[in-house]
């Protein structure tokens, strides 16, 4: 993923992936207060969707947004950036550095190679 969100953005975001498609005002809505004004909102949700995170559809003078993409594949994706930008691409030194910061069990290696063993069935049945 090119674009990393800030965390305001990541908050909209969050808001839009669970309960999406609204407009401006009831995203404003949604916030606990003291609410973020319209306009702070708007300029977001515009940030958002230049993007490409949210589209919209229109709805006589207004904008009714939602995601443009899901939650899992803009995760997926931006995994995939924090990867090959810090990682050099490698999986392993991904999951090395994981293994080595956290306290990861016996159990939850064999299920990573697990998983790793049946994504591999899957591609050569492709």
């Amino acid at each position: 993923m090119k674009h990393r969100l800030t965390d305001k953005e990541e908050e909209l975001m969050n808001i839009m992936w669970e309960r999406g498609p609204l407009f401006v005002r009831e995203i404003v809505e949604l916030y606990p207060e003291p609410r973020p004004h319209f306009n702070t909102i708007s300029t977001y949700v515009r940030a958002l969707e230049a993007k490409g995170l949210l589209c919209h559809e229109a709805f006589g003078n207004t904008y009714r947004y939602e995601a443009a993409i899901s939650r899992e594949d803009y995760g997926t994706s931006w995994l995939r950036s924090v990867v090959d930008r810090y990682f050099g691409s490698s999986l392993r030194a991904t999951v090395s550095a994981l293994c080595a910061t956290e306290n990861i069990s016996d159990d939850e290696l064999r299920q990573l190679l697990d998983m790793v063993n049946k994504s591999k069935r899957e591609k050569t049945d492709e």
